[in-house]
C-alpha cells in the first residue's frame, strides 16, 4: 500500500503518481540512484542545449563555462577561470 500522499505534482494524476512511487520502491536504492544520475545528465544536456540555442556564437568551451556559471554562480566561475570573460548562460 502507498503511504498518504504528501505532494503530487499538479500535472500528475494521483493514480499515476501512486504507480510511479511503487515503481521507484521496487527499484531499490541502486535503481533509484541510477535513475537520478540519468536524469541529472539529461538536465545538464538540456541546459547546455539551451545555452547553445541562446548563444549560437559560443564555442564548446564557452558553453561549458556558461553551464558552470549557471550551476555554481558567476563568482565561483571567475575564481575557476580568472582573467577570462565568463559568458552568460
Amino acid at each position: 500500500m502507498v503511504e498518504p500522499r504528501r505532494y503530487i505534482p499538479k500535472d500528475t494524476d494521483p493514480e499515476a503518481y501512486d504507480v510511479q512511487v511503487l515503481a521507484y520502491r521496487r527499484m531499490g536504492g541502486v535503481g533509484r540512484t541510477a535513475v537520478m544520475f540519468r536524469l541529472t545528465e539529461m538536465a545538464r544536456k538540456n541546459a547546455a542545449a539551451g545555452i547553445r540555442e541562446r548563444h549560437p556564437e559560443y564555442d564548446e568551451g564557452s558553453v561549458r563555462i556558461a553551464l558552470f556559471r549557471l550551476r555554481f554562480g558567476a563568482d565561483l566561475a571567475r575564481e575557476v577561470w580568472p582573467g577570462r570573460e565568463i559568458p552568460e548562460p
